[in-house]
């Protein structure tokens, strides 16, 4: 029988496959079933397994090799493919995977440095009782001020530093609170003003990165012949922030622009003595804004025929946001924002400071010398490098406050 069916069939596989139908072998048919192909050496073991007597004029081991070859070539090519699908998905996601390892990195250092700084042991351990009419207590109670060598590590472990900034590296949004009390003690030296900057930048940034997406907004509302009503809404709490009574939308495009990095760390140096002065540390006042509120901070030499105070606020953020208000809005900056909107019609897409702030002598008394001041602080600095800063895509939303 066995020699009718080598005539029967040119192939061995074929004989193999013939005499596991004729004896019914289920496995075999199980395995037809789901269209999965047997190699040679699988049918044999299934026919010696069913003891089924194999063809007596078996082929060649070259050709059973030629064969093996062909099915192993096959599966190599399929494997390759895959391979190679595999590699080019890991290329083209490594960039997604290096931003999301370094925000975790971020992430997890910051929030190490702030409970490490939260969680020190209370001197005293006893309770306080609870008044009945407590205040709520706001977001902000629990701010962190950490020391400046603390701060300074901190900014090393999440790899952030001026010189990659300079060069084109994202600033981290990492927001400090409060400014380091001891600030003073790194002396009038580089280490103090660098410090200063690392701590400013990515909260004017953060502020900037607002109002340019408010400005993009506003350019896509104005385009349309239509505006629904959310939109409508939107414009009216845009005129309500900026101060615009009239509703005039030029003067909505004017106002809602950024403010030149060097700019305004070379305000808040100067206000504030690069972070070292009374207002700036007991009151987040970056920028000597004045306020004839109680909430103010009262001047130690305080004129007698002056009664201002130095705004205060809660968090170092809460300064920024004031003072990008008060130039947007205060009619004594209308020829700063103009020049500004010039700029924009040129064609600029980053606002070098230095050509701004000569209309900025109304910020100060001393009207053409605090323009001076500013100047010589922004270039002895280089705070024009910021100018073009960026800040850090992350999922989160506010970044990590200390």
């Amino acid at each position: 029988m066995s020699k009718k069916i080598e005539k029967l069939f040119k192939s061995y596989r074929d004989q193999l496959l013939h005499l596991a139908k004729l004896y019914g072998i289920v496995e075999v048919k199980s395995y037809a079933k789901s269209s999965k192909r047997l190699t040679i050496s699988q049918l044999e073991l299934l026919l010696i397994k069913n003891r089924i007597k194999l063809p007596v004029n078996r082929s060649s081991d070259k050709a059973m090799a030629k064969q093996e070859l062909k099915e192993n070539s096959i599966r190599n090519v399929y494997l390759s493919i895959a391979f190679i699908f595999f590699l080019g998905c890991m290329i083209t996601m490594r960039p997604y995977i290096k931003n999301v390892v370094n925000e975790v990195k971020f992430s997890y250092v910051a929030e190490e440095y702030k409970t490490a700084k939260l969680d020190k042991p209370k001197k005293n351990k006893k309770k306080e009782k609870v008044k009945e009419q407590e205040k709520v207590v706001t977001q902000y109670e629990n701010t962190v001020s950490l020391n400046a060598e603390t701060t300074i590590n901190l900014f090393e472990d999440l790899d952030y530093d001026l010189k990659g900034v300079r060069a084109g590296q994202k600033v981290k949004p990492i927001y400090l609170t409060k400014l380091p009390k001891d600030l003073k003690t790194l002396g009038d030296t580089g280490k103090k003003r660098e410090l200063f900057i690392k701590i400013l930048l990515p909260l004017i940034l953060d502020e900037n990165e607002k109002i340019s997406r408010d400005r993009e907004k506003l350019f896509k509302i104005l385009a349309k012949n239509f505006n629904s009503i959310g939109e409508r809404v939107w414009l009216k709490r845009r005129f309500k922030e900026y101060k615009i009574e009239d509703k005039d939308l030029g003067k909505l495009k004017m106002r809602m622009d950024i403010i030149p990095v060097s700019i305004a760390i070379a305000q808040a140096a100067n206000e504030s003595g690069w972070g070292t002065s009374r207002f700036a540390l007991e009151g987040n006042a970056l920028f000597g804004q004045w306020t004839w509120s109680k909430k103010g901070i009262s001047p130690k030499k305080a004129d007698p025929n002056q009664s201002h105070k130095i705004l205060q606020f809660q968090i170092l953020k809460a300064s920024v946001r004031a003072y990008k208000n008060n130039l947007n809005t205060h009619n004594a900056y209308q020829e700063f924002r103009e020049a500004r909107a010039k700029l924009r019609q040129s064609g600029g897409d980053v606002i070098n400071g230095l050509e701004l702030t000569k209309y900025l002598k109304n910020y100060a008394a001393i009207g053409e010398k605090y323009v001076r001041i500013l100047e010589d602080i922004i270039e002895k600095n280089s705070l024009t490098d910021f100018d073009k800063a960026i800040l850090l895509p992350t999922k989160m939303k506010k970044g990590i406050a200390l």
